[in-house]
C-alpha cells in the first residue's frame, strides 16, 4: 500500500494508554534490573570487592531508574492537573537528567518560564527524538522561539553519523508506518508527539541538514 493510501492511525483511549505504559516500562526496565542483579551479588555472599562493585552498579541504576520516571512523569504523565503549566526549569533538569551520559549531552537555551502543559510535553518528545537521532552520542541543543503562550522550539542536533528517525513524520502525522496500519510500542513515542503537538496547536517539521538534524514546533 501505498503511504498517500495509508489510513491514519485511530487508536481508543486504552490502546494508547497501553502502548505509552509499555513505553515507560522499556525506558526503566533495564536499570530496575541491574539494581535486582546487585542485590543477587551481595546475597549470594560475595567477596569485599565483588559487594562494592554491586553496590555501584545499585547506586548507578537507582539514579537512572530515577531520572527516566522523572522524565517519563513529565513527558508522557499528566505533570499536574487538566490546564495546569509546567516550569521549563524543571523541564530542563528531568531532560539532563534523562539524556546527559558519557556520549550525549543536552544543550539547554530555554529560558525559565510557566508554560501551557502540553507544550512542555511536546518539547520534552521533540528531546526523546532528538535522542533518536544520534545513536552514537552528539549534542542536542535546545532553544525557545517567541514567547508565552505562543512559544515554539527549535532543537539542533549535532553527532556521528547523524540521521532522522526511521518513520518519525508519518507517525507524527499520524500515518502508519508500516502496510498493514497498526502501531506498536517502538512507534508509540513519535505518534504520541504528533498528538501532543495538535493538542498544542503546533506544527512539528524534522530536516536533516548536512551533518546536522533540525527538530521544530512552531
Amino acid at each position: 500500500m501505498a503511504d498517500a493510501e495509508r489510513q491514519p492511525i485511530t487508536l481508543e483511549g486504552l490502546d494508547l494508554a497501553a502502548l505509552v505504559a509499555s513505553r515507560v516500562c522499556h525506558d526503566v526496565i533495564s536499570p530496575v534490573g541491574a539494581i535486582v542483579n546487585g542485590l543477587e551479588l551481595m546475597e549470594d555472599g560475595a567477596d569485599e570487592a565483588t559487594t562494592e562493585l554491586a553496590l555501584d552498579l545499585i547506586r548507578k541504576s537507582a539514579r537512572t531508574a530515577s531520572a527516566r520516571l522523572q522524565f517519563c512523569r513529565i513527558a508522557f504523565g499528566a505533570a499536574g492537573s487538566a490546564g495546569s503549566a509546567i516550569d521549563t526549569r524543571d523541564a530542563h533538569q528531568v531532560a539532563a537528567n534523562f539524556i546527559n551520559d558519557e556520549r550525549t549531552t543536552v544543550d539547554w537555551h530555554v529560558p525559565a518560564a510557566f508554560l501551557p502543559k502540553n507544550r512542555v510535553k511536546l518539547l520534552l518528545n521533540l528531546v526523546v527524538l532528538g535522542q533518536a537521532c544520534i545513536p552514537r552520542g552528539g549534542t542536542i541543543k535546545v532553544e525557545m522561539t517567541g514567547e508565552g503562550d505562543a512559544a515554539g522550539f527549535q532543537l539542533t542536533v549535532v553527532g556521528l553519523n547523524v540521521r532522522t528517525p526511521p518513520h518519525a513524520m508519518e507517525l507524527i502525522s499520524g500515518i502508519p508506518a508500516n502496510e498493514q496500519g497498526t502501531i506498536d510500542a517502538h512507534a508509540i513515542q513519535p505518534y504520541y508527539t504528533g498528538q501532543l503537538a495538535r493538542a498544542a496547536g503546533m506544527t512539528v517539521s524534522i530536516v536533516k541538514d548536512g551533518d546536522q538534524v533540525l527538530l521544530a514546533a512552531q
